[in-house]
């Protein structure tokens, strides 16, 4: 199925706040599905949740009544409190994804050339889902102690905070300050 037909989702990529705080335009890609003015979205992610109406939609400094996958938009909300929404979160079709702190997921390392180092069950590295960034520990799965670079591995992920994750969402991860790898979410635990 291609992008247009799922549901809603783009990834809030900056926001900027107009009226004195009484709006936000919420800026981001369309990742999938199709929005039009008027229509009620929800924001997901970090703990929190808000159906909102979409009141105004600019693409090419131009005001359109609908964006569809792959478009870069703005989108007009009005009624969201300051600090209600931030980068990272998403805005989706009313119940079509939701935020988790765990995952299972099957993650591949760099090489040592290109940043990665040995990760540890335990470990502390931070996520890259979309715009969110979120640390997390991980947890070596099928009697690994240790995951080499160049090597693969099934591993539990607990973010900090609800990330809106969906079976088969790529993430990127890194290690001590550096990038280590990526992987997919295979299963979603909690």
């Amino acid at each position: 199925m291609e992008a247009t037909g799922k549901p809603f989702l783009m990834h809030i990529g900056d926001l900027f706040w107009q009226n004195q705080g009484r709006a936000v335009m919420l800026t981001g890609l369309v990742e999938r599905g199709r929005v039009h003015k008027g229509d009620a979205v929800e924001i997901v992610g970090f703990g929190g949740t808000a159906l909102v109406a979409v009141e105004e939609i600019e693409a090419s400094r131009r005001y359109v009544d609908e964006a569809s996958a792959g478009m870069n938009v703005g989108l007009l909300i009005r009624g969201t409190a300051a600090g209600a929404v931030e980068r990272g979160q998403v805005l989706a079709a009313p119940g079509s994804i939701s935020g988790h702190t765990r995952f299972a997921a099957d993650i591949t390392l760099l090489s040592e050339e290109h940043g990665a180092t040995e990760v540890r069950t335990g470990e502390r590295l931070h996520f890259y889902f979309g715009t969110a960034v979120v640390a997390g520990d991980v947890t070596l799965t099928g009697g690994l102690d240790v995951l080499y670079p160049l090597h693969r591995g099934d591993v539990t992920i607990t973010l900090e905070r609800p990330v809106p994750l969906e079976e088969g969402q790529c993430v990127v991860l890194r290690h001590r300050g550096r990038a280590a790898g990526s992987g997919h979410v295979m299963r979603l635990l909690s």
